[in-house]
């Protein structure tokens, strides 16, 4: 890099530093004039000649510098219809044969696809892996927004359509965009105007979160200079002033008049910036850059400067760097790019997305492209547009091409900023059925948002318009005076709309125009979704909903449809693909669905699909990839990712490599966070495979027997640990008892479970009552001890408070026990049964919002046996006894240990009257002992083991063989 400035050859220092002409250099003469004027007013104003006479004087160095540049610079202002209408004159009149144009050069290969396109558009560039940048940066992505009404895009449409012509690309690459900005942008963005409703237009969000690359950023860097202008001019915002002030002006002005005033204008807020910072490192190295690239393509080609053209943005354009011009010296080193890899395309933008990114006032883009139109009507100067543009219309019958003017020779240069400087502002006269129309217009808009506008608010908006325009000094109203005069006169104080005045305005005024990628400017990813979407029949292109019907009995070739519909919902931003009718689970298909689609709306998001794979299964099979092999990637995360892949890529390679991943995320968790998510996914998982496949996958299969052997280490540990929720205890259990038969026939060991479930001491309410029921599951705990033990919590007046808790904790059990449902809906009715009123009534709330809080999916569960339990008619309930009250029939076998197991009633009764079916089950499962054996042990005969660790199958038989 090289140091600071110094000033170029024949020329001396001035007192300020600043480069000055010596006295016989040609551009002496041409600016004589304009300098001694200067030199009075500084000396006039600042009493003497010192920092106002060197900034001044300056300036006018630096347009003289520029103006003499053997190749001629062409300064521009991003989206100016003035900077258009100049250089679509200067084009016809010079015919350059290389134009070299401030633009990120690694955005060439994309220009000559804008013909396939809608204007406007932004050329992108676009990287999801990063190697050399940090990784919280990914992705990367810069945009450079193109409309039709601005200087860039007449020069690439001339470019590309003249032969002959070469067109180069000179500014940093954009990798170089993120290694020489360490703030990871341009420039903060001021925030645009929202609506009414404070929920801001979705147009403004077409460029995402992109860096944007703009030619032409010509605004006052020097916070006090720009308020000074807006306020002396009587305008509220920057686009306003530079419409009126500059905009105007200029676009009736020849073309030396318009290089010079450019220059001027760049100078003087360039001089006027900050002098220190990240910002003049960047913009002077992007200087450096641009004419070392024009230097070293002079000289490889042989072109000669008299036949080129360089445009640049008016602040780069006076530029004091060493390496400025064809014969600058300095010595600048490109650094190389980094090995990050980057793809191009094209995006669809807007003019409000143009708006909010690059900081301009709402509806300026829109103004500007009507302001172009009229200045195209006014001068006929025929615009360049590409061959075969989408939405352009078709170009009138070109006159004859007149021959090219030779650009006049350097030194003869004339000052024409003296005369434009001293002439006194063209006064328009006023076009009134131009602002009748606006007024008409503006009410017709108005009534269709449902404003109650009237006739007599067109003729107040017409007069309000005359009447600011008068205040602010101006002869004619502009459209920001006349959006003003509309928000006065018809806003009042409420917006019975979506859209408020301000914004009915800019749409009025040309429009939130909104780019479209063409088909064959896409990427091989999207037009590959588009041809698998043809039978559809839908115009996906279009902006919009579109309402698709998929009936594949009927049709079975949409079923390929469906699947592409399923994948695009889960890559892309919600909205683009939305299922009204049917689902897609483990191991369901539906035969129709219904559709919502609004591919054309989320036009970037898929293509920025198409940078990261060449069809879609890639894309979600790297995606799934990344999720699964992440910093931060969890057991959960890796099981829905296997999940995905099985639902949406089918096979079993992919979901086997994940499943194995998730099984290494499993063991290396020391916490308990992700236990429900697994429990669900697991248990999906297993039930999918256990109907779809013959045998279960290895890795499920290992997945149990390591989360078995996981959650029994982690089980003592979570009872006490008060980050851990008992909604993950519960699932941890879920998950032991659920897959303990899968577990124990696999290798794992039950006593390990036991050992686990003994050596959690837990002091919660909540986890005290899991744990029992985790002892009643196991038979550590009878039934009938479990009743009692909530018989005691209801007896205590001490305890009854926190009631409610130990029933959140049985509720919560229900997940890993679910038998145990008749025992919560049992201990609710004694509650309610036994407490008195002043008891109950303060307590009840506290039940229902803890029950709602940590068990509402579990509800329904009590709801179906509490209605299975309680009578169902009124008259049924006087005689009703409830089952828990009674006992098993006299004389039924092993009665006293079915009672003192927990079992109880005519289930149990059944059972044992009937053991012939019970030992021939017991035999099955490798149980021996006869019901009338001596010496039945300490647990009893086969049957009663069984019956007693599993009391549900009684209860069940009760309610099949007599229908209770």
């Amino acid at each position: 890099m090289t140091g600071s400035p110094t000033n170029g050859p024949g020329r001396t220092p001035s007192t300020n530093g600043s480069a000055r002409p010596s006295a016989n250099s040609p551009g002496q003469a041409s600016f004589a004039a304009l300098r001694e004027q200067l030199h009075e007013a500084a000396t006039s104003f600042a009493d003497g000649p010192g920092a106002l006479e060197g900034i001044l004087l300056g300036m006018v160095d630096d347009v003289d510098r520029a103006v003499r540049e053997p190749l001629e610079i062409f300064p521009v202002c991003h989206h100016s219809p003035a900077s258009a209408l100049a250089m679509a004159r200067r084009l016809r009149e010079k015919q350059p044969k290389v134009v070299y144009l401030e633009l990120c050069e690694d955005m060439a290969p994309l220009l000559g696809e804008l013909r396939n396109c809608r204007l406007p558009v932004a050329v992108q560039a676009f990287a999801s892996d990063v190697d050399g940048f940090p990784a919280e940066w990914a992705p990367l992505s810069v945009v450079a927004p193109i409309t039709e009404a601005s200087a860039e895009y007449q020069a690439i449409a001339y470019a590309l359509d003249t032969p002959g012509v070469e067109l180069v690309l000179v500014d940093r690459s954009s990798d170089h965009v993120f290694q020489w900005d360490s703030r990871h942008g341009e420039r903060t963005p001021q925030e645009p105007s929202p609506p009414a409703d404070g929920v801001p237009e979705p147009e403004a969000a077409l460029h995402g979160e992109a860096v944007g690359v703009e030619i032409g950023d010509l605004r006052p860097r020097f916070a006090e200079l720009e308020e000074h202008l807006l306020r002396h001019g009587k305008v509220r915002h920057w686009s306003e002033w530079w419409h009126q002030y500059v905009e105007v002006p200029l676009g009736d002005s020849d073309h030396d008049a318009y290089r010079q005033v450019m220059f001027l204008v760049g100078s003087l807020f360039r001089r006027l910036a900050p002098g220190d910072g990240d910002r003049v490192r960047v913009d002077e190295d992007r200087e450096r850059y641009m004419w070392t690239r024009i230097r070293e393509h002079l000289a490889a080609g042989g072109a000669d400067p008299e036949d080129c053209l360089y445009v640049c943005g008016a602040f780069h354009a006076a530029s004091r760097v060493e390496e400025f011009g064809v014969a600058g010296s300095g010595p600048f080193t490109i650094s190389p790019r980094s090995a990050t890899t980057w793809q191009h395309g094209l995006i669809p933008s807007s003019h409000a997305a143009i708006e909010a990114q690059f900081g301009l006032a709402p509806g300026s883009v829109s103004i500007a492209a009507t302001q172009w139109a009229k200045n195209l009507k006014r001068t006929r100067v025929q615009p360049y547009r590409l061959a075969g543009q989408d939405g352009a219309k078709k170009p009138r019958a070109a006159k004859k091409a007149a021959p090219a003017v030779a650009a006049p020779p350097p030194e003869a240069a004339e000052d024409r900023l003296s005369g434009f400087l001293r002439r006194p502002p063209v006064l328009d006269t006023l076009d009134e059925a131009e602002l009748l129309g606006w007024s008409v217009d503006i009410v017709r808009a108005a009534r269709r948002s449902g404003y109650l506008a009237s006739t007599a608010d067109a003729i107040a908006v017409f007069e309000t318009s005359i009447l600011l325009a008068g205040m602010r000094d101006r002869a004619k109203p502009t459209p920001y005076d006349f959006q003003d005069a509309a928000i006065t006169c018809i806003e009042k104080d409420a917006v019975p709309g979506r859209r408020d005045v301000r914004r009915l305005v800019e749409i009025m005024m040309g429009g939130d125009r909104i780019g479209r990628v063409g088909y064959d400017a896409l990427p091989p990813l999207a037009r590959d979704v588009h041809d698998r979407l043809a039978p559809l029949e839908l115009k996906l292109q279009q902006r919009g909903v579109q309402r698709a019907l998929l009936d594949m009995n009927f049709r079975p070739e949409l079923g390929a449809c469906s699947d592409v519909l399923w994948m695009l919902r889960r890559l892309m931003p919600h909205g683009a693909a939305r299922p009204i009718m049917g689902e897609r689970k483990l191991g369901e298909r539906s035969i129709q669905e219904s559709w919502d689609l609004a591919l054309g709306t989320h036009q970037r998001a898929l293509i920025e699909l198409g940078y990261e794979g060449v069809s879609i299964e890639q894309v979600l099979e790297q995606r799934l990839r990344r999720d699964a092999y992440g910093p931060r990637a969890t057991t959960a995360g890796v099981l829905a990712a296997v999940e995905d892949a099985t639902l949406h890529l089918g096979g079993r390679r992919l979901a086997d490599e994940l499943g194995a991943r998730a099984l290494e995320v499993l063991a290396a968790e020391r916490t308990v966070d992700g236990a429900p998510e697994v429990l669900r996914r697991v248990r999906g998982l297993l039930a999918y495979y256990r109907t779809a496949e013959p045998v279960l996958p290895p890795w499920v299969e290992s997945f149990v027997k390591a989360g078995y052997a996981h959650y029994c280490t982690l089980l003592p540990t979570a009872f006490t640990d008060e980050d851990a929720t008992v909604g993950q205890v519960a699932a941890m259990l879920g998950f032991l008892f659920s897959m303990e038969s899968l577990a124990l026939s696999l290798g794992c060991d039950r006593a390990q479970l036991e050992l686990a479930v003994a050596q959690s001491r837990p002091t919660d309410p909540e986890r005290t009552a899991l744990l029992w029921a985790a002892q009643v599951q196991l038979g550590a705990l009878s039934r009938a001890e479990l009743r009692k033990r909530c018989g005691e919590l209801l007896a205590n007046p001490m305890v009854v408070p926190a009631y409610p808790r130990y029933l959140s904790g049985f509720v919560h059990a229900l997940v890993p026990v679910p038998g145990l449902a008749d025992v919560v809906v049992e201990a609710v009715s004694n509650a309610f049964g036994r407490l008195p009123d002043p008891v109950l009534l303060p307590w009840l709330p506290s039940l229902i919002t803890t029950l709602r809080a940590g068990a509402a999916d579990l509800a329904p569960l009590l709801i179906r046996e509490a209605g299975r339990v309680f009578p169902a008619r009124l008259a049924a309930l006087d005689a009703w006894v409830p089952p828990w009250r009674e006992a098993p029939e006299e004389g039924a076998p092993g009665g006293d240990r079915i009672r003192a197991a927990g079992g109880g009633g005519r289930g149990a009764a059944l059972l044992f009257a009937h053991p012939g079916t019970l030992d021939a089950v017991a035999g099955l499962l490798g149980c021996d002992g006869a019901w009338a054996a001596a010496d039945e042990g300490p647990e009893g005969p086969a049957g009663a083991v069984l019956t007693a660790r599993h009391p549900d199958t009684a209860i069940a038989w009760e309610s099949l063989l007599t229908g209770a």
